[in-house]
């Protein structure tokens, strides 16, 4: 409570020199400012290794943010808005909230940082409605239950048997779209999460936006190109995965996400000298 009070003490010297702005538009990291040479500088190109180190319609100043930053998550938080906002100290989530992540069945690990969300899923507070059906309290047991397996085919097999079980609507879906989007960035989101459990922030989006750049390259496997192409461009929502099953994932496979970039990419660095001051 203490922190919360400096940071609004912060926050009121502070607005007469930054503004303050609010709009009910779902949250994006795209300033209103923005210009077309600005965003056009950022597209990622196929085929270009330089151009992968642009972060796709997200400013370069947000990567450095440092003002003090009260997030209020009511909503849809996803994208380039949830990247800004839940790395922050401060962040209040609503019996609104949700945060849609579409980064497997796009074949790709981005840089809204699951496993930082996941982190601090432990430490949430008291929920408005407890008691709600569709609230995470409500099938909290059941995520423990099945999720806690080691692998993502013991994950799986755990969330059929219990939607079998159970005939859950919601144990329906998860399996059928766990089954449905990438094997390979299913098993490497498995790894990234388990070890951002130990990391910080900073080791978070650092590991985080190698592994988005190894993604995109094609040099282990095409399946950002080939879900973009699925979900985005021809919409057929067929994608063939490369490798197709979780059998055919390699631990190589996996461990190259994580590994150093190339000589065209360098790795991401942070400002950590300018971290927010109550981190």
């Amino acid at each position: 409570m203490q922190r919360l009070k400096k940071a609004a003490s912060l926050l009121r010297q502070n607005l007469h020199c930054y503004g303050f702005h609010t709009h009910h538009r779902a949250l994006s990291s795209v300033p209103h400012s923005a210009s077309a040479d600005v965003l056009d500088s950022q597209v990622l190109v196929e085929g270009k290794p330089w151009s992968r180190t642009a972060i796709l319609n997200r400013p370069s100043a947000l990567n450095a943010l440092t003002a003090v930053m009260v997030a209020i998550l009511n909503g849809i938080t996803m994208g380039g808005g949830a990247g800004v906002s839940i790395p922050g100290m401060f962040r209040l989530a609503t019996e609104k909230t949700r945060v849609p992540l579409i980064e497997e069945q796009l074949g790709n690990l981005v840089t809204d940082d699951p496993s930082v969300i996941e982190t601090t899923l432990e430490n949430y507070g008291e929920l408005i409605h407890p008691d709600s059906e569709n609230g995470v309290l409500s099938r909290i047991e059941v995520v423990d239950k099945c999720f806690s397996h080691d692998t993502v085919e013991e994950i799986i097999d755990a969330m059929e048997n219990e939607a079998a079980r159970t005939k859950d609507a919601w144990c329906i879906s998860t399996a059928k779209r766990l089954k449905e989007v990438s094997p390979l960035s299913l098993k490497v989101s498995l790894r990234s999460i388990r070890e951002g459990r130990f990391q910080t922030l900073d080791q978070c989006l650092i590991r985080e936006y190698r592994m988005s750049l190894q993604g995109v390259s094609k040099q282990i496997s095409g399946d950002f190109t080939e879900g973009v192409r699925a979900k985005v461009v021809e919409k057929d929502l067929a994608p063939k995965w490369d490798p197709p099953t979780l059998g055919q994932v390699t631990q190589d496979m996996v461990d190259r996400y994580f590994s150093p970039l190339s000589e065209f990419d360098a790795d991401l660095e942070l400002p950590t000298n300018l971290r927010e001051a109550f981190t």
